[in-house]
């Protein structure tokens, strides 16, 4: 029996000795079993040749035996080109984020380990284990010009499809960054998908919807980086005593810690993360010249400190092991 043109997908090789037909989209696509099985033990057994009593029985297409593929088939189409000819995986728009998701999808369920490994690394240049990849990435958000339709605004899809993303295929090493991330979201608009970027349409796009195991740790992460937050203003700034080196006799620099307390307690707003928060406060102190210079260096030191610490302790916050955990689970060397 031969496959309609409308119904081959792509690739498909005129000598291929296989067929994998998707159900129930009946997408069909003619490929080389030794290529697939190279990469995947599960496509090696599925591949078995049958024994010559079952020759009878045997689903056959354009001469070749028929595997079903329960995969949609732009991920399915998507993989098999990936293991032809490699992959580049990229982040320019939604788009990029949905074949990545796709492709992590499949090299999970196939047990293709180099290509789940590439896809965890492209995802953690964005969504990252260390802070200064979190500091690349606002900078990104922020230095990209604005953009009319938050669709298309980096990291171009919600902080929730990179959560659901991860519990799908098992990705711990992403989910204090995502979570991080998704805290700035008040819940109820989580709950009602308000954000236009929950409305994009792709076939790969992981679902919209917080689930109610994942409502926990959001509310965690919501409230430590509040927490943090008044911890930081209240706590190190007004209470920050000058430098030993103190230029100014300690009093005016103490007045300008006081002055920049205030402006702290009166600037800040719920969506706001501590990382970017505490990097404003030391870019207004540096053009503060009633705060001496060794006042200035000491308390961004400390500053940035409290930064480390409170990425540090992300994992934690969520019920997760250490970043040095995770990434030797998800990204072992």
């Amino acid at each position: 029996m031969q496959v309609p043109i409308d119904k081959q997908g792509e690739p498909w090789f005129d000598d291929g000795n296989i067929v994998l037909l998707t159900d129930p989209d009946g997408i069909a696509f003619k490929v080389h079993r030794g290529v697939l099985s190279r990469h995947s033990e599960i496509f090696q057994s599925m591949f078995q040749i049958p024994q010559p009593s079952d020759l009878p029985l045997m689903e056959t297409l354009d001469g070749c035996q028929v595997v079903r593929m329960y995969d949609l088939p732009v991920e399915l189409s998507n993989l098999i080109k990936t293991l032809y000819d490699g992959v580049s995986f990229q982040y320019r728009n939604a788009d990029d984020f949905f074949y990545l998701a796709g492709i992590l999808r499949l090299s999970s369920k196939y047990f293709i380990s180099h290509l789940r490994l590439q896809a965890i690394r492209h995802l953690t240049t964005v969504w990252s284990y260390t802070l200064r990849g979190h500091d690349e990435m606002v900078d990104n958000a922020l230095s990209l010009p604005a953009l009319p339709h938050p669709t298309i605004s980096y990291p171009y899809v919600h902080p929730l499809h990179v959560v659901n993303l991860a519990r799908e295929t098992n990705v711990s090493v992403v989910l204090p960054s995502a979570f991080y991330f998704l805290s700035l979201y008040d819940l109820c608009d989580i709950i009602n998908a308000e954000h236009p970027k929950f409305h994009l349409a792709h076939p790969s796009k992981p679902s919209s919807e917080l689930s109610l195991h994942d409502t926990r740790p959001y509310t965690l992460m919501h409230q430590y980086r509040l927490r943090n937050i008044t911890d930081f203003i209240y706590n190190l700034c007004a209470n920050y005593s000058p430098s030993p080196q103190c230029e100014y006799g300690q009093a005016p620099c103490e007045r300008g810690f006081q002055k920049l307390t205030s402006r702290l307690s009166q600037s800040w707003r719920v969506r706001i993360g501590p990382m970017h928060f505490v990097v404003q406060a030391i870019m207004e102190l540096k053009e503060n010249n009633t705060v001496c210079k060794p006042c200035r260096k000491m308390f961004k030191a400390e500053a940035m400190a409290f930064r480390q610490r409170t990425w540090d302790e992300l994992p934690g916050v969520i019920g997760l092991p250490s970043w040095d955990e995770l990434i030797a689970s998800d990204l072992p060397s």
